[in-house]
């Protein structure tokens, strides 16, 4: 796996270490356990980044866990997102009485998340909370998404690995890095 350095032609700069993001999702997994003691969490990862993310969580989380899938698209001009999301895929399982913890690689501006949100609590979960391992808020544009449990807060660069991904490369670099212009 590249290190620091040349990365598939591109120049990557490690900004939090493969060690450190171990470490801290041990961390959450035992504060994730402790919070939901005595109940089984529905764990909804939404596609595609936040899969390496929620395997490793769920891992580490000792009460017992289930799975499901979303994904969805952001559609505008060029690269630029309009806000209106369009679910590519939606949930397979029923939401309603399931202590819920939606779980994302990185949470920047908010709109989709805040629209998922919604959709979510009008199936009427028993409880619903956010679990991200990358929380950029000085990009956040809408209020109402609160993060219950954050691994890093990073700030406004462009963030590859661990999931997250630069033109669907880079998802696979075990550690949080920095594309480099």
């Amino acid at each position: 796996m590249p290190a620091e350095g040349e990365a598939m032609g591109d120049k990557i700069k490690v900004l939090i270490p493969e060690d450190t993001v171990g470490k801290r999702i041990r961390e959450l997994g035992v504060q994730i356990s402790r919070d939901y003691a005595g109940k089984e969490i529905h764990m909804i990862c939404v596609l595609k980044g936040g899969v390496f993310f929620m395997t490793e969580l769920s891992k580490r989380i000792e009460v017992p866990v289930t799975f499901d899938f979303m994904s969805v698209s952001s559609y505008g001009a060029g690269t630029k997102s309009s806000g209106v999301v369009r679910i590519i895929k939606d949930l397979d399982q029923p939401l309603e009485g399931k202590d819920v913890l939606v779980v994302e690689d990185i949470i920047d501006s908010g709109k989709t998340l805040s629209h998922l949100l919604k959709i979510f609590s009008e199936r009427k979960p028993k409880s619903l909370k956010i679990c991200t391992l990358l929380d950029k808020p000085d990009r956040r544009e809408v209020e109402d998404v609160k993060v219950d449990y954050c691994a890093f807060t990073v700030p406004n660069a462009f963030v590859v690995g661990y999931g997250l991904d630069y033109d669907q490369k880079y998802r696979n670099l075990p550690y949080i890095g920095v594309v480099e212009q």
